[in-house]
């Protein structure tokens, strides 16, 4: 039973991972593809420290976000999606993640929602949602046609780049969940377009992570439960050297730019994947800058002045940070200007009603048809 103050306190720790992870990726989204060097030369010695506009022409605006925060937003909805259908007996949350992401592909080739679809819910409508945003190649792929990856047959095995990861912050808001199953759901899901052991692991690390900060835990704390659950798993080494990097450079000198870049291998760096930095990588300069963070602003800012993968770095940087601090610590500045914030709030409050009242809203007899409409069993 959920009390008034556990309810209150839940809702701000969704809306704060996910409106942070979206702060984060569109804070990093200008920087995209920069060195350190052209960073500072494009936008001074300190780097970038506020929104600003991204120069690709699908980007444009300052607070636009990328294709992270489109996989974040369909991520929730297949979380909600599958509690909803878990009604009709069918109890398999691996096939509605995979479904919501089929409908995140539809956004990049389609001109607008079809209307005809019935079960596509409220999300899909979203006329915003249908423009590509950056997408990393291994999520155009995997997403392609409806056959399912699974650890055992992943899609892509060779991808190891961070942006599973960077959808996967939604899964450590399971609370009610034992932390275990938690990271195999977010492993299962990842493995749908990631198939390469490091990539997928690390999405599972950063949901495991959320999870227990979501929790109440300390950063620390969630860290080490995540490495002791990493452990066992076949092909953790790099994810788990990763998370003791990040844990010991907290004590090796004043936090700035250099620090994170040797945390994160550039483009350049041997194990970089096809689409940029290996995730492992990114987690850890993730991981770090929120560990060392004075402030929100201050560790998303860390985050993205690099010439690793700054979009996805600060978009788990932010859900870490949203996940510690919830939404009332955000900068309220840079939220003004976010991209789709109207939609995360939507989402994010259809998730909290979902984890805290679900029973009251449907059940294997009886259910509201207002809630079937937003999220349909299909």
């Amino acid at each position: 039973m959920w009390g008034r103050i556990e309810q209150q306190d839940f809702r701000s720790r969704v809306r704060g991972t996910l409106l942070g992870s979206a702060l984060g990726d569109a804070l990093g989204a200008p920087l995209a593809g920069l060195t350190l060097d052209g960073i500072r030369e494009a936008h001074g010695p300190d780097g970038l420290t506020a929104p600003a506009p991204a120069p690709a022409p699908a980007l444009g605006r300052r607070g636009r976000v990328t294709a992270a925060t489109q996989l974040t937003l369909f991520t929730v909805d297949g979380l909600i999606r599958a509690h909803v259908r878990r009604d009709t007996g069918a109890w398999h949350p691996p096939t509605d993640i995979h479904r919501a992401y089929l409908r995140w592909a539809a956004t990049q080739h389609d001109w607008g929602p079809d209307e005809r679809r019935k079960d596509n819910g409220w999300l899909a409508q979203e006329e915003w949602l249908y423009v590509r945003r950056g997408p990393a190649r291994a999520c155009l792929t995997g997403f392609a046609d409806e056959s399912l990856g699974t650890l055992d047959q992943p899609k892509n095995p060779a991808a190891r780049d961070a942006a599973a990861a960077a959808r996967s912050a939604p899964f450590g808001l399971l609370v009610g969940w034992e932390p275990a199953l938690v990271l195999q759901l977010a492993v299962e899901c990842a493995a749908q377009s990631h198939g390469h052991p490091t990539a997928s692991l690390s999405a599972g690390a950063l949901a495991v992570i959320v999870h227990g900060l979501t929790r109440g835990d300390s950063l620390d704390a969630a860290v080490q439960r995540t490495l002791g659950l990493l452990g066992a798993r076949p092909g953790h080494q790099p994810v788990t050297d990763a998370l003791q990097r990040a844990l010991s450079a907290v004590t090796q000198g004043s936090p700035g730019p250099r620090a994170v870049e040797t945390l994160g291998r550039t483009a350049d760096s041997p194990g970089t994947g096809p689409n940029g930095p290996d995730a492992a990588d990114t987690l850890a300069v993730a991981v770090y800058c929120a560990l060392v963070a004075e402030d929100i602003a201050h560790g998303l800012r860390l985050a993205v002045n690099h010439g690793g993968d700054s979009t996805a770095a600060g978009a788990l940087c932010g859900a870490l940070l949203g996940a510690l601090h919830g939404e009332t610590a955000l900068p309220a500045a840079w939220l003004a200007e976010l991209e789709g914030r109207a939609t995360l709030l939507e989402i994010a409050e259809d998730f909290a009603l979902e984890m805290t009242q679900g029973p009251t809203l449907h059940s294997p007899t009886e259910a509201s048809p207002g809630w079937l409409t937003r999220y349909p069993r299909g």
